[in-house]
């Protein structure tokens, strides 16, 4: 076998080994930094997908939230509205049933008192001369010795006719009372009698079903800042009972379907009864301002006849 001794130059050839060595480490440089940012990108992107998530359910809780409370206040106004209207109507049935009370208090003492005189007098006029020994015979027996002091049996023309004077005045004024007590007795009678008559129909009726034209009051007024409209009807009628007053309310309610609100002009006594109400309470002056302007801008509307 033949044997050849050359010699071969590398140097050409790890100077292109060289060469490619060193776009390989760039070209590592450039994957190590594409990665670094990609990897930075991510985490950028992670973070504003939670940042936004984040504030999206936070905004979704806050309207959440903000729909209940506003939910809830109307309805902490409607029933608060409700509350103070029950207040008034407890106030009202308590004034007129204090002055109902007063008033047959007094009718009912007069007529006691009428009673007892008169009884008293009867009493004492079916035995008068036991009435006179138990009363006035009796009191000067046991104050015999007070009665039989010794006096001068001597007066003054001057002190006689004083004490008849005396005499006289107590007697008229012990009288003007009597009549007084007969007129007040007189008069209130008179009143009950007038009043009864008002009441009471001229002639009896027979029992059947009769049509009967009661009074009612329909009130519509806003509750809250809302524009939510109550409706109220008050038939206050004496007399009857809670359900026939049910029926009369429903019947109301029924027929309010056909009619219409038309302006009106506020009452004259109303205005007056609220300016009264507004100067005797112990509000601010602020507020009683601002009362007076609410009442002032206030319009009144009713039922078209």
């Amino acid at each position: 076998m033949a044997y050849i001794d050359c010699v071969v130059d590398t140097e050409p050839m790890a100077r292109e080994i060289s060469t490619v060595s060193d776009k390989i480490k760039g070209t590592t440089a450039a994957v190590i930094g594409m990665k670094a940012a990609v990897v930075q990108a991510e985490a950028d992107a992670a973070d504003h997908v939670c940042e936004n998530v984040n504030r999206g359910f936070y905004t979704l809780i806050h309207s959440q939230i903000s729909q209940k409370i506003a939910r809830l206040h109307s309805d902490v106004d409607s029933h608060l509205m409700k509350l103070n209207q029950l207040t008034k109507q407890l106030r009202s049935i308590k004034g007129r049933m204090q002055r109902d009370y007063n008033m047959i208090s007094a009718r009912y003492i007069k007529l006691f008192n009428g009673l007892n005189r008169n009884l008293e007098q009867r009493i004492f006029e079916i035995d008068r001369p036991v009435t006179d020994f138990a009363l006035r015979d009796t009191n000067t027996i046991s104050n015999r010795k007070r009665q039989l002091t010794a006096a001068v049996p001597v007066s003054q023309l001057e002190s006689l006719a004083l004490s008849q004077k005396i005499l006289t005045s107590n007697l008229k004024y012990r009288g003007a009372k009597v009549i007084d007590s007969m007129k007040d007795f007189l008069a209130d009678m008179e009143a009950q009698n007038e009043l009864t008559g008002h009441i009471l129909l001229d002639e009896q009726q027979e029992a059947g079903a009769e049509r009967v034209m009661l009074p009612v009051i329909v009130s519509e007024s806003d509750y809250d800042s809302h524009g939510n409209r109550q409706l109220e009807i008050y038939s206050g009628i004496s007399g009857i009972d809670q359900k026939a007053q049910e029926g009369i309310r429903t019947a109301a309610g029924e027929q309010l379907a056909g009619f219409s609100w038309e302006d009106a002009p506020l009452d004259e006594e109303v205005r007056l009864e609220f300016n009264r109400l507004l100067a005797s309470s112990d509000a601010s002056q602020r507020v009683k301002e601002m009362a007076g302007n609410l009442f002032t801008a206030s319009k009144v509307q009713t039922l078209k006849s």
